[in-house]
């Protein structure tokens, strides 16, 4: 479905859905934040980050909780859990004429298919929009999200760069030829998606997936991460074994930073941020690839992404017990099993715009 297709308009043929959200939602609240499951999840995965936004937020915002691409149907790819949660979001939003603004909160493979989903709902604005003074939506020049303004774009976890450079999933421990074994019979595991994930997949002869999503040369995928506020990528430095630091922070091996061991009292687990903005990269080229890369569509990902302002914030639970589960814990998939994380959820609602 292109971006031209009108989605927002257009029937989902879905059943219904209730806002997952607090009991009592604020009739002012105008700011929809659509959170969004990793590979083999479902709704309860963010239920303790849902809980805590809707009530440090309870008058501004409606947290969802993604609910059409849970358990095996987050095998299907990328690119059909994207559609799915797309007209997710619209019925959500015909639901509520009130609505002004929107932000994604991801975790894992969720983040890919959320950057998928705001390539569909993403629309121009028209000239006599962009006239009105903070118009009905507070509309962005360059675009809205569905009609609303794009806020935050939060990936937490997220393996923007896919799964199959060195070290990029940590339980392979690195060798180059458990990696490439890993390439070849991933998608017996998790079938389409782990294609997407290895960038392995070549339907119609196309380039991989996430190889056309870092451009706006089929949907408006660049266009669409463009018009939000803030785009940030939370990561851990270390005990993710399932997503490694460098694909999550969408860093070359050379620009992961020394980070710092101290504590900080209200976020424990934060050891570094850094604002870094956007290149001067042209869409749809690729002449700045470094030339010396080992992994020259990893350096195609890298280019096309950091064309774009991105906050990352580092996240390390080195001393804690909860350590190894790094990759649930900085989400709290489980409010005893991975409490730590916490802080994490908590830097996330301070430094949110609302």
């Amino acid at each position: 479905m292109g971006s031209d297709s009108g989605v927002c308009a257009e029937e989902s043929g879905f059943e219904e859905v209730d806002d997952v959200s607090s009991s009592d939602v604020s009739a002012s609240a105008d700011h929809l934040v659509i959170m969004v499951h990793g590979i083999l999840g479902s709704t309860d995965d963010w239920k303790f980050a849902a809980n805590q936004f809707a009530k440090a937020l309870k008058d501004k915002v409606i947290v969802h909780c993604s609910e059409r691409n849970m358990n095996k149907l987050t095998l299907d790819g990328v690119d059909v859990m994207g559609e799915r949660l797309a007209e997710e979001v619209v019925d959500l939003i015909s639901k509520r004429p009130g609505l002004k603004k929107i932000s994604f909160i991801a975790h894992s493979v969720g983040g890919l298919v959320a950057r998928y989903t705001i390539g569909m709902l993403y629309r121009t604005v028209e000239k006599s929009q962009v006239n009105l003074a903070d118009g009905a939506h507070g509309v962005n020049a360059k675009g809205t999200i569905c009609g609303l303004k794009a806020m935050n774009f939060i990936t937490v976890a997220t393996p923007h760069l896919g799964s199959r450079g060195n070290k990029q999933v940590p339980f392979l421990f690195g060798l180059t030829v458990v990696e490439k074994v890993a390439s070849l019979i991933i998608h017996l595991i998790f079938r389409r998606t782990g294609r997407h994930l290895f960038l392995t997949d070549n339907d119609a002869q196309k380039p991989p997936l996430l190889q056309r999503m870092v451009e706006d040369c089929e949907l408006q995928f660049m266009s669409a991460l463009e018009v939000f506020e803030r785009r940030v990528a939370y990561s851990n430095v270390g005990h993710d074994h399932i997503v490694g630091w460098r694909t999550s922070s969408i860093r070359r091996n050379s620009e992961l930073p020394k980070w710092d061991k101290s504590v900080n009292d209200k976020y424990p687990h934060i050891v570094y941020e850094e604002y870094t903005k956007g290149s001067t990269a042209e869409s749809c080229s690729h002449d700045t690839i470094e030339e010396n890369n080992n992994d020259m569509l990893e350096e195609k990902l890298v280019v096309g992404l950091t064309r774009l302002s991105w906050e990352r914030v580092d996240v390390s639970f080195h001393s804690s017990k909860q350590r190894f589960a790094a990759h649930s814990t900085i989400q709290v998939k489980d409010t005893f099993m991975h409490s730590e994380g916490a802080d994490v959820i908590q830097h996330m609602i301070d430094h949110f715009l609302i």
